[in-house]
């Protein structure tokens, strides 16, 4: 097996790379501006030199926000990008393992959300990485896997968890949303689970890779805090009236996980598990 990585510099596209490094994998990390995935032939430089079996592909553009004002950018980077490293998969024989998002739900549910739920994106970030998702099924019916993530977090890169313990560090309190709830997710746990994955090499399909468990972003800003032993009561309650955004943020972002079990894998492990890991791996600000 030889992986190629896009996005590598991000913070699951890092720990992917320094993972499959450490266990001997052959793998190749690419990103702007050695490899730009919507040019095709940026892509097939980086096919000819390293020949890849399988592609997980990282790269995206994740600025939500600016995606309302940007879609057709966004488009570029999360729908063309995919179709593009898609096209060149098919055409070599390797598979690709797209990431994608549960901002292709509405987010307005009240149960977690299958993996065959029908897509309903809200925002434009949502639609673009729909998009995405629905050109690697179509060039890959047979080689893909399709894997939403949510609510990430690692050592590299900006995330929520930094973000706590960057203000936990300069104000005496912060107020968090308790009106949103989600799956905090770790990084390095999602890159495991993607290496399980392709090494399993179960039948084309999608998966939700998320922590298990159950948070508002209230509750995770808690645990950071609490994790970094700092009061939590620090961190106040509010609401998302009070942060209003260009792109409206998903009330329930909760994914099911039933194909890891139907694949023969295991879930992933509960999200105040994977926090205290990631504290014991170094997180900080």
């Amino acid at each position: 097996m030889r992986v190629l990585v896009t996005g590598s510099k991000g913070q699951l596209g890092s720990e992917l790379v320094s993972i499959l490094g450490e266990r001997g994998t052959p793998v190749m990390g690419v990103d702007r501006p050695g490899i730009d995935i919507t040019q095709s032939g940026s892509i097939a430089t980086a096919f000819s030199l390293f020949e890849p079996t399988v592609v997980i592909n990282c790269a995206a553009w994740t600025a939500v926000d600016d995606a309302e004002t940007n879609e057709p950018a966004a488009l570029l980077a999360n729908g063309v990008g995919p179709e593009l490293l898609a096209d060149a998969c098919a055409s070599s024989g390797a598979w690709l393992v797209q990431i994608s998002t549960d901002y292709v739900f509405a987010g307005d549910a009240c149960v977690p959300y299958a993996e065959d739920f029908p897509p309903a994106p809200l925002t434009a970030y949502g639609r673009t990485k729909l998009a995405g998702e629905v050109a690697v099924q179509t060039a890959l019916p047979d080689a893909h896997y399709i894997v939403r993530t949510a609510w990430l977090y690692g050592i590299n890169g900006n995330n929520f968890a930094k973000t706590m313990l960057k203000l936990m560090a300069e104000r005496d309190t912060v107020s968090v949303v308790t009106d949103q709830v989600g799956q905090p997710t770790y990084a390095r746990d999602l890159a495991h689970q993607l290496i399980a994955l392709i090494d399993a090499r179960p039948a084309a399909g999608t998966f939700h890779g998320t922590n298990s468990g159950v948070a508002s972003w209230f509750e995770f800003a808690q645990a950071v805090f609490a994790g970094a032993g700092a009061d939590s009561a620090r961190v106040l309650p509010t609401d998302s009236a009070s942060f209003v955004r260009p792109a409206p943020r998903p009330a329930y972002s909760v994914l099911g996980h039933d194909a890891w079990a139907a694949a023969g894998l295991a879930p992933m492990r509960g999200w105040r598990e994977a926090l205290d890991a990631a504290f014991a791996d170094g997180l900080s600000d």
